[in-house]
């Protein structure tokens, strides 16, 4: 068998790849195997999914998307992407609070490595789980809701407590928004007002040009933004690619699953995978010092970057969220897709952050491992004595 990752970056150890087709299928196979580990949509720049024994994919897994209008929530299959659950919630009149730049992600990969979109006032995609069922390694099926113990730390778990089959999450009353692209952002543009002026905000940079990208529920006023120009035509993230994956600009209103994404759904997103991406979170307080520290070393970041993202995200309390317990801004670097040149790159980012305590975004390009909460630790422990679910990934993390 030869799979890789979504860039090709990684080739995965695993021996086999299982496609059980019900629950009970799933819950004997995870019993009877000694070493698994659940597969998403392999979104990931790293081996976090691997495993040197067997892996698992719940595509042909029954269809689930069950919505609880009055109580504000629905119940959805791990396997299920964000485009397709999106769309039938505001099918209902209802809506996600925010989404990843991506929409063809599943939703188990996206929560358990803290996927998320961008707004001071909005959380992780992983915060908005309110209950989630796993199976175990013994192959029992667990449920576990927000307020129980072990909540806080099984949502955002890296696959090493089980493979989690179902999530709820919270929803709000479906919106609209507009997206705007202004360009020539100023260096000295203060931070704050930039990114708090929408729903969602990023700015888009390659340390040499910055644009931003605002969406907004209320058109944004005429006039002077920032000392920036509007875009006069539809814009890719990444300067000089065409804009045809990117969802509509120009303030034009359109339901919130087609605006919150950078990418449509029906198209191949970003750089369909000619690329590899690295993240760091930081305390929001450090926004303008960490940028600084970055703009001093540009000449060495650009000859391998197609694109850097600088994105808001609410605190959560989940314990291996890369929000946890802080309000952060997210630097994310799309690069080219050549490890040998990027990796040294990747090394003086994290040279120039270490002053931020910055914390990597677990599906992306890091070398630098943070400490894994003891609480974490001992959760593994319990739920996984015997390290059916590791893989050399979560050994690292878990100091192994």
């Amino acid at each position: 068998m030869t799979l890789t990752n979504w860039s090709g970056n990684t080739e995965f150890r695993a021996t086999r790849l299982h496609h059980p087709t019900s629950l009970d299928e799933l819950q004997r196979l995870v019993a009877a195997t000694p070493r698994v580990r659940a597969l998403g949509s392999a979104h990931s720049f790293n081996d976090v999914a691997d495993t040197p024994g067997e892996l698992v994919r719940l595509d042909r897994m029954p269809y689930r998307i069950e919505i609880d209008g009055a109580a504000a929530r629905v119940r959805v299959g791990a396997s299920t992407t964000y485009a397709r659950l999106a769309a039938e919630l505001h099918a209902q009149g209802l809506a996600l609070g925010n989404l990843a730049s991506l929409p063809h992600i599943s939703v188990a990969g996206s929560v358990a490595t803290g996927t998320h979109g961008s707004g001071p006032g909005n959380q992780s995609l992983s915060a908005a789980v309110s209950a989630l069922e796993l199976v175990t390694a013994d192959g029992s099926l667990i449920t576990l809701d927000r307020g129980d113990a072990d909540f806080p730390g099984a949502v955002v778990s890296l696959g090493a407590l089980g493979i989690v089959t179902t999530l709820t999450l919270d929803l709000v009353p479906a919106f609209e928004l507009r997206q705007y692209v202004r360009e020539g952002v100023p260096d000295d543009a203060p931070f704050d007002e930039l990114m708090g002026d929408g729903h969602s905000v990023s700015l888009f940079t390659d340390w040499h040009d910055t644009r931003a990208w605002i969406k907004r529920r209320t058109p944004l006023p005429e006039g002077d933004w920032h000392g920036t120009r509007a875009a006069d035509g539809p814009r890719h993230p990444v300067p000089g690619m065409p804009p045809d994956s990117c969802t509509e600009q120009l303030g034009v209103p359109g339901p919130w699953h087609e605006r919150l994404p950078h990418f449509r759904a029906d198209s191949p997103p970003s750089s369909a995978g000619d690329e590899l991406q690295t993240e760091f979170v930081m305390d929001r307080e450090h926004a303008a010092g960490a940028l600084r520290e970055l703009r001093a070393v540009r000449d060495r970041i650009r000859p391998v970057l197609q694109i850097t993202e600088v994105r808001t995200v609410a605190a959560d309390d989940l314990w291996l969220s890369p929000f946890y317990g802080r309000d952060s801004v997210a630097v994310h670097f799309t690069w080219i897709r050549d490890t040998e040149a990027v990796l040294p790159v990747v090394r003086l980012v994290e040279d120039v952050l270490a002053p931020f305590d910055p914390r990597p975004h677990w599906g992306k390009v890091f070398t630098r491992w943070p400490s894994c909460p003891d609480r974490f630790r001992e959760l593994v422990g319990r739920y996984d004595p015997r390290g059916k679910f590791a893989g050399d990934f979560t050994r690292l993390l878990l100091g192994e």
